[in-house]
């Protein structure tokens, strides 16, 4: 979901996605709560944190409790690791619906965390970086 918004917010955003539990496929509930807000994530992908450990970065940053203790090491390749974590809605159990609102409880969740970390961080760069930009 993460991804998904931050490429909504700025084209200019090369962002990937990995897991340290990758499964190949992405989350039917999340791909519907996504496109319920607009966004179509459906064709991202569930990629292993491993795809990526060679490749240079200006930020990591983890999302899930988890995964801040679980993140590999990216010495000498990422500028900045951030860890800005929410629930993971998959854990949860209930009615469908309950489940369904926790889901888009954590969408707008990370919807306001990284909007306020792209306009925060990112859009100041990019503006510093790209001034015909502006």
């Amino acid at each position: 979901m993460a991804h998904g918004f931050m490429e909504s917010f700025d084209n200019r955003l090369t962002v990937r996605s990995a897991g340290t539990e990758a499964t190949g496929r992405l989350n039917e509930k999340a791909v519907e709560v996504m496109k319920e807000a607009g966004i179509d994530i459906s064709h991202h992908t569930s990629d292993p944190v491993d795809k990526y450990l060679d490749e240079q970065w200006d930020y990591v940053i983890t999302v899930c409790g988890g995964a801040n203790e679980n993140c590999p090491v990216f010495t000498g390749k990422v500028k900045n690791r951030l860890h800005i974590g929410f629930d993971d809605p998959s854990h949860v159990t209930g009615s469908e619906e309950f489940i369904h609102s926790e889901y888009i409880r954590v969408r707008e969740e990370i919807r306001e965390g990284f909007y306020k970390l792209y306009k925060e961080k990112f859009e100041p760069e990019f503006n510093m970086n790209n001034p015909s930009d502006r």
